[in-house]
């Protein structure tokens, strides 16, 4: 893969728009390193850093190189193909309930199974994750139930409800909000001396948000123990990414702020994990920030607001279902003779059912109490409110009353 100088000042490496790779051009580890300091700022060629590209597992389900294959036990690889199974089982039911008027509007995530569970694996139970608002598998992998994110997504609080022993924050409908709430608890973790990471996930689009680029020098200065990965799925709503920039890549924005960045192929799950391990091990051992560009598609909605048809073509989304995260990572698996067409058709089966149990437990719960609108707001209601809530309340009474 060949180098180029852009404006003789940095050198980065060029990708394909499907992040094509060539193994024998990746270091055999792929370490994440800053950029090399200007020692003399009126010297034109000095480098301020190369991004690196990553890809292990290609379209295929084929290992380019076998020296970047990470050594997983046979039970993890099926435990994170379980994952990914899980979590494609649960976002097509949940569309199909809201369809049927059972769920609200939410974002659903099909095509980035791999950048999901591949960006959370290396994490502990110590580490804390601000999961964006199409992270479904992620907070699987977490400790969220499926009933508990189907109760968000119906509107209920309940639902925001972190589970017991879990480091995560609920996550913000407001583009990029998250990613400074997430760099101010690396901060404070710093602050005390702890060794636990952050983990933040955001789209293409949040990247054009100014809080995303002040939260990223925010952590830079501070060194905070933090990983930003850009879920680059191609579109922010309708927006291409070819529309959001004029760069051919996103993770080149780090550079400018003194953060590491690599680029990876977000539906290769082994990428994914192998890069989000790196970064983590750095944050861990205090040499600050790293930001990861996961190059995906978006396969369905924006949200199940949106109609994709009317801004992109299907030949695109064929393109990109040849890329099937899940598609390629089964042949992988089969080739390890860990999988077999009777196996996928088992843990498809097995998914399916642990998503409908999960749904029966939502049911179970989802009862709406229109008597309390007014009771989660203020601790004590304002006078102004208190009359509403009277009105209201004796509303209320006449409509029972009438039936």
């Amino acid at each position: 893969m060949s180098k180029e100088t852009v404006h003789d000042r940095t050198k980065v490496t060029p990708s394909a728009p499907e992040l094509a790779v060539k193994s024998s051009h990746i270091p055999r580890r792929p370490k994440i390193t800053p950029p090399k300091p200007r020692k003399d700022i009126s010297t034109p060629t000095i480098a301020l850093g190369e991004i690196p590209n990553l890809q292990i597992l290609n379209e295929k389900g084929e290992i380019s190189d076998p020296s970047h294959e990470p050594k997983l036990e046979p039970a993890e690889l099926l435990r994170i193909y379980r994952a990914m199974v899980l979590t494609r089982k649960l976002d097509t039911r949940m569309l199909t309930m809201q369809r049927q008027g059972e769920m609200g509007t939410f974002a659903p995530g099909m095509g980035q199974e791999a950048t999901q569970i591949g960006q959370i694996y290396p994490l502990t139970k110590k580490d804390w994750f601000a999961p964006s608002y199409r992270s479904f598998g992620a907070q699987l992998w977490r400790g969220w139930t499926i009933e508990g994110l189907m109760l968000l997504w119906d509107g209920f609080s309940e639902g925001f409800e972190i589970p017991d022993g879990v480091n995560d924050l609920p996550f913000s409908i407001v583009i990029g909000s998250h990613v400074a709430t997430a760099t101010g608890v690396a901060m404070g973790i710093k602050r005390r001396d702890d060794d636990a990471v952050v983990l933040t996930n955001f789209g293409d689009g949040a990247f054009s948000q100014g809080i995303v680029a002040e939260s990223f020098n925010f952590a830079a200065v501070d060194k905070a123990p933090i990983v930003f990965v850009c879920e680059n799925n191609g579109y922010a709503i309708s927006m291409p990414v070819q529309r959001q920039t004029g760069a051919d890549y996103l993770a080149g924005r780090s550079v400018g702020y003194g953060i590491p960045s690599m680029r990876v192929d977000g539906n290769d799950v082994l990428a994914m994990i192998v890069a989000t391990t790196d970064a983590v091990e750095r944050a861990r051992k205090g040499e600050g920030p790293t930001l990861l560009e996961a190059v995906t598609y978006r396969m369905s909605l924006h949200t199940t607001a949106d109609d994709p048809r009317v801004y992109r073509n299907e030949e695109e989304v064929e393109y990109w279902k040849t890329r099937c995260p899940l598609a390629r990572f089964e042949i992988y698996l089969k080739n390890k003779n860990l999988l077999d067409d009777a196996a996928i058709e088992r843990t498809a089966a097995e998914c399916e059912q642990e998503v409908i149990e999960g749904r029966e437990r939502f049911r179970g719960r989802a009862t709406a109490n229109p008597r309390e609108v007014f009771d989660y707001m203020y601790e004590k209601l304002p006078p102004e409110l208190e009359d509403q809530k009277r009105e209201y309340l004796a509303k209320l009474d006449r409509k029972e009353e009438r039936h």
